[in-house]
């Protein structure tokens, strides 16, 4: 197996929620946080009570039992809206038909230019599966066109044809699966060939296939009663899904701090891929899961609003009302062995690579606006532009990439389902007993060692002495071979250590006798 292909999953259980880190070649790309016994997820599916028409917008407000009522577009209700609204009104009035046997006479498809009262009335009861959680003052966002993942299919109710995934690419497979899937399916049901399907044998399609129709089954079964709304059918829990829908050869590890929770994800991964049970794996150590793994620096080192890449370079993240603004920083540490145009490409190359990862790690949606460093060569701006594509293949959520124009600027447009994933980053300060809060103490030693192996290879003819704190004094001489003595040697070069007692905790500062003190986050700011 090549280093590409190694992922971890770490699932740390806490008192009330769940997180979730995905780690793809020991490098953190996604963090969830799902809460515990939490009543509402995206692929849940409700029989809700239609309580607003709002003909201006061609949309409708539903009631699913959430505090604020869910919102659904024209474009949202699917094109087969009236045949789910007509079987649920038969059903409930004791004319249930077994569409699992016979056809069901269809409806007519809903047009794009149809009016939303002449599809739904006051009070009626409608079918919708949550597409997006509520976030901020919106209630949930639902959809009328109702769907069941599986592991290798999807299954479409009342639609009728077999689509496969476009990065099943070889058209032979593409032929086979689809040949396979059409002779097995039932009818009123479509079905979607997912990419992992590939090369997979009837035996196991046929297996998934009745795993999703006994979904779909149940989810009839629940259309009884008097009183709604009510869900039909819950979505499998985050880490569930995450394994459904991206397990395979590439995961080496699944680690759990909870038995319940190994027990689960053992049984589930001996249902969807027996030969893989065991990278199922219980953390019993005392040292918390997320902390042994090294995840909590990750976690540390990767949110805030400025991120540091390597050699200098650092993102500036800023949400706005409407959209995500990112600035590139070179931080005025560009190889001088090359000439500037190389430099910046150098640069923002390393830059897309690591705000494609911050986009997934963040779960951020909407409007993202880039401001890459200026390039004057339209090839550097095209090679940029096809690297920021090819690094964002790899993020599941639908994306849209403009190019990049005139002025180093690129637009993305990415799906948003959930509420945007964050984390706090800050400490109680030892200082001042909590009364304010300050960046983790690791996160600066770290930033302390990026511009010191800077410095030392710009300044070779001056000796440097770091400035800092005395805690940070004690921290960097600490034991018989201190962080001072293996920085020396690492980097091949000295340097002074000197203890500032008038200094704030995490305050530092480089000096030399030609160019006195060197501040270099003043130079980041002026930026």
């Amino acid at each position: 197996m090549s280093d590409k292909e190694k992922k971890e999953l770490y699932v740390n259980v806490g008192e009330k929620d769940v997180e979730i880190a995905l780690l793809e070649n020991s490098v953190l790309v996604e963090l969830h946080k799902e809460k515990i016994n939490s009543n509402f997820m995206v692929g849940d599916i409700y029989l809700g009570r239609v309580r607003r028409i709002v003909q201006g917008m061609n949309a409708v407000f539903v009631d699913i039992g959430h505090e604020r009522d869910a919102f659904m577009h024209l474009s949202d209700m699917g094109p087969n809206i009236l045949t789910f609204n007509k079987y649920i009104k038969d059903t409930l009035q004791g004319r249930r038909a077994d569409i699992m046997r016979q056809e069901y006479p269809m409806e007519p498809v809903v047009s794009k230019t149809a009016k939303v009262d002449d599809i739904f009335s006051f009070n009626q009861l409608v079918m919708v599966q949550v597409i997006k959680e509520a976030i901020s003052t919106k209630g949930p966002r639902v959809s009328g066109e109702i769907s069941f993942a599986g592991r290798f299919l999807v299954l479409v109710p009342f639609a009728k044809d077999v689509m496969i995934s476009q990065k099943i690419r070889n058209r032979k497979e593409r032929n086979r699966l689809m040949g396979l899937v059409a002779g097995i399916k039932p009818k009123n049901v479509g079905v979607i060939i997912r990419t992992v399907a590939e090369n997979q044998g009837r035996d196991e399609l046929l297996a998934d296939l009745r795993d999703v129709l006994g979904k779909w089954k149940s989810t009839l079964d629940g259309v009884s009663g008097t009183r709604f709304p009510k869900k039909l059918c819950s979505e499998l829990n985050r880490t569930s899904s995450l394994l459904r829908d991206m397990l395979n050869e590439s995961f080496t590890g699944v680690y759990t701090n909870s038995r319940q929770q190994y027990e689960n994800l053992s049984a589930y991964v001996r249902q969807i891929a027996p030969n893989q049970v065991d990278i199922v794996k219980y953390h019993q150590k005392p040292v918390p899961l997320f902390e042994y793994y090294g995840i909590d620096r990750q976690i540390k080192s990767g949110f805030g609003k400025i991120v540091a890449i390597k050699n200098g370079i650092y993102l500036i993240i800023e949400q706005t009302e409407a959209m995500y603004v990112i600035d590139v920083n070179s931080g005025h540490k560009m190889d001088s062995q090359k000439n500037q145009e190389d430099n910046i490409l150098k640069v923002n190359m390393a830059a897309a690579t690591e705000i494609a990862r911050q986009l997934r790690l963040r779960d951020i949606g909407g409007i993202i606006i880039i401001d890459f460093i200026d390039m004057r060569l339209a090839e550097n701006r095209k090679a940029l532009y096809n690297k920021m594509t090819d690094e964002m293949k790899k993020d599941r959520a639908s994306h849209t990439i403009l190019p990049i124009n005139k002025f180093g600027l690129i637009q993305i447009t990415r799906q948003r389902v959930r509420p945007e994933t964050n984390t706090d980053l800050l400490e109680k300060c030892p200082s001042c007993h909590g009364s304010g809060k300050v960046k983790p103490a690791t996160m600066v030693v770290d930033e302390i060692y990026q511009n010191l192996e800077f410095l030392l290879r710009n300044y070779q003819k001056n000796r440097l002495t770091l400035q800092v704190h005395p805690f940070i004094y004690a921290y960097l001489e600490k034991g018989l071979f201190s962080r001072h003595l293996r920085w020396q040697w690492q980097l091949k070069r000295r340097f002074g250590l000197r203890a500032m007692p008038n200094y704030q905790l995490l305050e530092y500062k480089f000096h030399n006798k030609r160019l006195g003190d060197i501040d270099l986050w003043e130079k980041k700011e002026e930026d």
